[in-house]
C-alpha cells in the first residue's frame, strides 16, 4: 500500500481511501470499510430449534430475523467470552457446549469486516433477576422466538431471511448437524488467515 487517508470515522465503522501499488507499478484507489468484526450464535436446543431474534435494523430499512450476533467492541475479549456475553444479552440465554460453525469475512472487497460463527447447545434460559444487562437502543425492542431447524433452512432457501450472518450459520449447522457435529472445530481454536 503506497498511502492511506481517513475520509470519514464514526461510532462503529471508519472509512479510507487506500492508493494500492499494483503488482505491474501502477496505482489504484480503493475505498475500505474498517470494522472491528463481530460474532453470531447459532442455538440450538435439545429439540433441534434454533433460537432466532427479530430486530430492526436501520440501514436496511426494516426488521430483520436473525441470530444472536455483536461487535467485537471489547479489546481484548476472547471470541467465545464475545459470544457468551451476545447470547446471553440478546436472548437472556446461556449454553454448556461450544463449537465454531465458520468463520469469513462479509464482503472482502470492500470491508475489513471478519466474522466468527459459533453453535451453541445444552441451552438454559437465565432468570431476569440473574442477568445484569438491561437491553438498549435497537436491542430494546426485540423478540425472540424458537423455529425448527429445517424450517429455518426453508426460509433461507425461499429467500426469506436476509441477514447473512444468519444464512452462514444456519446452513453451516444443517450441514454440521448431518455428522452429529462431530467435524466441527473446538470454540477455542483461533482463527485462520
Amino acid at each position: 500500500m503506497a498511502e492511506s487517508s481517513v475520509l470519514a470515522a464514526g461510532v462503529v465503522a471508519t472509512l479510507r481511501r487506500d492508493i494500492v501499488k499494483m503488482p505491474d507499478g501502477a496505482e489504484v484507489a480503493r475505498e475500505v470499510v474498517e470494522h472491528p468484526g463481530a460474532v453470531a450464535v447459532v442455538a440450538l436446543d435439545e429439540l433441534g430449534r434454533l433460537l432466532m431474534i427479530r430486530q430492526y435494523r436501520h440501514p436496511a430499512g426494516g426488521l430483520f430475523w436473525e441470530v444472536p450476533a455483536g461487535l467485537r467492541d471489547v479489546a481484548g475479549e476472547p471470541l467465545l467470552v464475545t459470544a457468551q456475553r451476545e447470547l446471553l444479552e440478546e436472548a437472556g440465554y446461556r449454553a454448556a457446549d461450544w463449537r465454531v460453525l465458520a468463520d469469513y469475512f462479509s464482503s472482502p472487497g470492500i470491508s475489513t469486516e471478519r466474522l466468527r460463527v459459533f453453535l451453541a447447545r445444552n441451552i438454559t434460559l437465565v432468570p431476569i433477576h440473574e442477568r445484569e444487562y438491561v437491553r438498549h437502543d435497537e436491542e430494546a425492542y426485540l423478540t425472540v422466538d424458537w423455529v425448527p431447524l429445517p424450517e429455518a433452512v426453508r426460509a433461507v432457501l425461499a429467500g426469506d431471511l436476509h441477514n447473512g450472518v444468519a444464512v452462514v450459520g444456519i446452513l453451516s449447522a444443517y450441514a454440521a448437524q448431518q455428522d452429529g457435529f462431530e467435524s466441527l472445530r473446538l470454540a477455542s481454536e483461533p482463527e485462520k488467515l
